[in-house]
């Protein structure tokens, strides 16, 4: 009996030690006064009835997960841009293939964001994001093109060629540099084209005699019309800034005048069957199906990089904008160069008979006549004045900017702490000091002295050595509120038994200072500094925004929204700030709610308020 009761005696003990240390989660009677709800179970319990602020505390916990996993998913190049993306409206269209051409299509044709395809029937069907300009719409078909039986397009940068059966040369869109003002001889029905071509601001026609005939601007692509090799050709590779052409011969030959690294052919370059160009460069292939690349190929899509082919050779050439694509004897595909949007991925074990590439986009038609599409099918967000994906750039830019809010209100934290706390346990003139100290950086003005602090020391700095000086001034020039709040608390419990028992006892005086003291004010620094975060994020919003912060190339949501401080742009892209707007009102709002919550729960007499 007596062990049973010692038992009893030690359960009981060990009980009521956890309830005294965690909590308990049944019922508490009144009548049993040794449960007890720890302190931290009564915040936490608090806190969770509180429902605006659990939804609060969810939702910014969900997004602070996705700029933390976001930009590991999907990291950005700070050095990225591509005219032919300017400004694409949010939408991810590019490659809905209308029903009516999949299957037996005649011809496909892809602009820098929209897609132009013939039927059987010969009527052209426009998809994607075809308004070119704030009144040119691609999709806006001219009637007479809609009366023609079309039987092959080429899409340019913002305008379409179309090619009748019976030989005639339509053309619709963007009209600036006269590229879509189709010569007199071809307007009328002959027998003479034989195939077309669009580049940007620049329309081309190959005739059944080997000439090639223009119009629009040559200034931009350099074209000459009277090359000596006019009577000769049979297929042309526009790039960004010239044509190549290869001739009856098999030799490959620049059709301007300017000597740069894609008019200077490879002298190896020889009997080739098949020619294909990207922006910058130029694809030859031969009779042994061997490919050479030159030109100026970029070091971070490597279009010269051609792989090695084990089985099979390659018969046929297509190129996008940055990638090449072989098609082998067997119908395999070949990929190399960019694979940025997915172009070049195409679908796995798929025997292939033809393509149409341009761009971005890539329709395959394979052995059995189904259609295949691969490559970019839009933007979610949208794209901004250099071609930069807005989804992208906020899962960055948001990571920098919660970042830079976090570090901010862990220094301002910590020196709140150290100043409050010895000025406040201390008194006597190291307080009077302190004291005005803190009152000359409060008396600052935060924005103008944080933007000359940012102009005389930031325009000497890198941009990632920036971000670290953003923190330091937001950090810095941030702590006095804190201070005076821990001052305060400090005045009030130094005098308290227990704190004048450590002191009879002879403790160390900064152990209770910091291990006695400031863990009774807790509360209150808990909840400044959840609501100094918020603070931290606007200014550092503002700060970028007024053009002070952190600076492009390296995105955060406050540069987002300065970029977009344009009436023309908030016009016309809205996309460009409405969701970098969002994105920091949803966030302040949610940390606001949480550090108010927290209040209620830590100070359970501010409820009774």
């Amino acid at each position: 009996m007596a062990n049973k009761k010692n038992n009893n005696k030690k359960q009981s003990f060990s009980q009521m030690l956890m309830i005294r240390l965690f909590g308990n989660d049944k019922n508490i009677d009144m009548f049993e006064e040794e449960q007890v709800i720890s302190p931290f179970r009564t915040v936490v319990n608090t806190y969770s009835e509180n429902k605006v602020s659990m939804t609060s505390l969810a939702v910014f916990l969900i997004i602070v997960a996705i700029m933390l996993i976001g930009p590991l998913m999907f990291p950005i190049d700070l050095s990225y841009t591509d005219i032919s993306q300017i400004h694409v409206p949010p939408g991810r269209d590019f490659l809905k293939v209308p029903d009516a051409l999949k299957e037996d299509a005649r011809s496909f044709s892809s602009g820098p964001t929209f897609s132009v395809g013939v039927d059987k029937n010969g009527d052209v069907h426009v998809w994607g994001k075809s308004k070119v300009t704030t009144f040119i719409d691609i999709a806006d078909v001219p009637k007479e093109v809609k009366e023609a039986n079309i039987v092959k397009v080429a899409c340019g940068m913002d305008h379409v060629v179309a090619l009748a059966d019976d030989g005639r040369v339509l053309s619709w869109g963007n009209n600036r540099q006269m590229q879509s003002e189709v010569p007199y001889q071809f307007k009328e029905a002959n027998d003479q084209v034989v195939d077309i071509y669009a580049t940007y601001q620049l329309s081309l026609v190959l005739t059944k005699q080997g000439y090639v005939e223009s119009f629009g601007n040559r200034m931009i692509m350099d074209f000459d019309e009277f090359n000596e090799h006019q009577g000769e050709i049979v297929k042309l590779a526009p790039t960004s800034t010239g044509v190549m052409a290869l001739t009856e011969s098999g030799e490959v030959t620049y059709m301007g005048t300017i000597i740069n690294n894609i008019s200077r052919v490879p002298e190896h370059v020889k009997d080739i069957v098949d020619i294909a160009a990207t922006s910058e460069t130029v694809a030859a292939l031969d009779e042994d199906g061997n490919v050479t690349v030159w030109g100026n190929p970029s070091r971070t899509y490597q279009e010269n990089k051609v792989p090695e082919i084990e089985d099979g050779k390659i018969v046929k050439l297509y190129s996008g904008r940055h990638n090449y694509t072989g098609l082998k004897d067997n119908g395999d595909l070949v990929t190399w160069g960019s694979n940025l949007f997915g172009e070049s991925n195409p679908p796995k074990n798929v025997k292939f008979e033809k393509m149409y590439s341009e761009f971005f986009g890539n329709y395959g038609i394979d052995t059995d006549g189904k259609l295949h599409t691969w490559g970019l099918k839009g933007y979610l967000l949208g794209t901004d004045e250099l071609g930069r994906d807005v989804a992208r750039r906020l899962l960055n830019g948001g990571r920098m900017s919660l970042f830079i809010g976090a570090i901010a209100v862990v220094i301002s934290t910590f020196i709140g702490i150290v100043v409050g706390g010895i000025s406040g346990f201390f008194g006597g003139k190291i307080d009077m000091v302190l004291q005005r100290i803190a009152e000359m950086i409060a008396s600052l003005p935060f924005l103008p002295f944080a933007m000359i602090l940012n102009s005389l020391i930031g325009s000497r700095l890198p941009s990632n050595q920036r971000v670290f000086l953003i923190m330091i001034v937001l950090g810095l020039l941030s702590w006095t509120g804190l201070q005076r709040l821990v001052r305060a608390q400090v005045l009030s419990i130094r005098e308290q038994e227990y704190v004048i028992a450590a002191r009879s006892l002879g403790i160390k005086t900064i152990n209770i200072v910091f291990k006695h003291i400031l863990p009774n004010v807790v509360s209150v620094i808990i909840v400044n500094a959840t609501l100094n975060f918020a603070s931290s994020m606007l200014t550092e919003a503002t700060l970028s925004y007024l053009g002070f912060g952190v600076q492009p190339p390296q995105p955060t949501w406050g540069n987002m929204l300065f970029s977009a401080n344009n009436s023309i742009i908030i016009e016309h892209y809205w996309w460009r700030w409405i969701f970098g707007a969002i994105l920091i009102s949803i966030c302040v709002v949610c940390i606001n709610l949480i550090g108010d919550g927290l209040r209620d729960a830590i100070d359970p007499k501010s409820r009774q308020r």
